[in-house]
């Protein structure tokens, strides 16, 4: 049985690499590791930084919700999300996914479906602070983001 999903809601930086290596420290049973690390966007030099803002506890549960969905699907050894919120500059870290999984389609499978429904269903907002100084709307999920979260069928549990 996998341990539990690690979900962290966090203002500070993360380090993708050092997260990787505690999900798979000593280790023998994990076969492959899918990492999926989001980084915040300068649009063609039109945007400095993105403001995420989320409810605490609702953003955690529902991440929850879809984490442990993911480890009904997939024969997973750990899972990581890493979900930051507050100003984030342009070129930051926003997100880390990190699915472990003794082969490697489990991993690349969970690791996709987290993304999906993440951009869909897990209660952020982002606001845009432009480069020359101004505020954006807030983003709101785009049709291909839906189309992608349509892509998984519902899940029956095993």
């Amino acid at each position: 049985m996998a341990p539990a999903p690690h979900i962290t809601i966090q203002r500070e930086d993360f380090d993708a690499t050092a997260e990787v290596a505690r999900l798979t420290d000593g280790r023998t049973d994990i076969g492959a590791v899918v990492t999926f690390q989001g980084l915040c966007r300068d649009e063609a030099g039109q945007l400095s930084a993105l403001e995420l803002e989320h409810y605490p506890g609702m953003a955690e549960a529902e991440i929850r919700r879809i984490a442990d969905e993911a480890a009904a699907r997939w024969p997973l050894q750990g899972l990581v999300v890493i979900h930051r919120y507050g100003p984030i500059p342009a070129g930051g870290n926003i997100v880390l996914v990190a699915a472990a999984s003794s082969h490697r389609q489990a991993a690349f499978e969970a690791a996709a479906f987290l993304m999906d429904f993440l951009k869909t269903r897990a209660p952020f907002w982002k606001r845009e602070h432009r480069a020359d100084g101004s505020h954006g709307g807030w983003v709101e999920a785009t049709e291909a983001d839906d189309a992608a979260q349509g892509r998984w069928a519902p899940f029956t549990p095993r």
